[in-house]
């Protein structure tokens, strides 16, 4: 599943935010004992880069962000900190880097990292093209090579949340934050998950598979992709084992009239239950 975002307004070019020493463009790790869903993974993001340069070029000139598949207003959902200058935050699977521009621009010292150097490419050439710049990591959000309790603030829309294995990315995650830092992802929305087709057929009102033991996709349209997710109970359960409090759970509705490229959800079946939602957790002090 990915995210379509559109904009027109034009943010301030002259700002700059410098990258920090040593963490741009460090290669993915080599290891022959990667799972296989992480190489596929960046197989299919690698090819697909190409179809999502025009969507994070818009979205990179939006003066307001917009969230999911709906482009919902971040003043109606509220997901980000209200004051962000000087927080470190990082983006797990940046692809285009849009959402870490958003971050920069007000002010925060951001790193992005993705599995798809074909993405990074992208996002390279919009950070010149907007003279905004921040690190960008080729690596897998399973394993960063960054070091514990680095950043105030992690977040990833339709990135790590949907295409590394929860059980892996939400402990590291919790690793790279500091204590009281704040954990945002935006994924599918359960029912969601339990409606959709194998296909890109829209979603329909019947359950199409189990509840329960809610972990690992692989769908049947033959693009080799994996995806993860898991039931509400599982969350809350890996979150807290994790060191993280919950803060939120945001389901998402869009509003009457929204519009969506996504073939595999209509507007009236996301009117009657969330085909999206995010979930807020603060990092327990020690």
């Amino acid at each position: 599943m990915g995210l379509s975002a559109t904009g027109t307004a034009a943010p301030d070019s002259s700002l700059i935010v410098e990258p920090r020493m040593g963490q741009d463009k460090m290669p993915l790790q080599e290891d022959g004992g990667l799972p296989d869903h992480v190489r596929r993974n960046q197989a299919a993001w690698d090819r697909w880069a190409p179809n999502w340069a025009d969507s994070g070029r818009r979205a990179w000139a939006q003066e307001e962000p917009t969230w999911g598949i709906w482009s919902i207003p971040e003043s109606e959902v509220h997901l980000m900190p209200a004051n962000l200058r000087g927080l470190d935050a990082i983006e797990l699977g940046c692809g285009t880097a849009y959402v870490s521009s958003w971050l920069a621009k007000k002010g925060a010292r951001v790193t992005g990292i993705d599995n798809s150097e074909a993405q990074l490419k992208t996002a390279r050439a919009l950070q010149e093209q907007h003279g905004v710049s921040f690190p960008l990591i080729h690596c897998n959000a399973e394993r960063v090579p960054l070091p514990d309790a680095s950043f105030d603030l992690a977040i990833s829309e339709y990135g790590a949340s949907i295409w590394c294995d929860p059980h892996k990315w939400i402990p590291e995650a919790s690793r790279l934050l500091r204590p009281g830092g704040l954990l945002v992802f935006l994924v599918n929305g359960a029912i969601f998950v339990l409606c959709m087709n194998d296909n890109e057929e829209p979603a329909t009102s019947q359950l199409q598979r189990d509840y329960f033991g809610m972990h690992r996709f692989e769908f049947l349209d033959g693009d080799g992709s994996v995806e993860f997710h898991l039931g509400h109970g599982d969350w809350i359960r890996l979150l807290r084992s994790s060191g993280f409090e919950v803060q939120d759970l945001k389901e998402l509705r869009p509003a009457l009239g929204s519009y969506t490229s996504m073939p595999y959800v209509s507007l009236e079946w996301a009117r009657r239950w969330p085909s999206e939602e995010v979930w807020i957790a603060k990092k327990r002090l020690e």
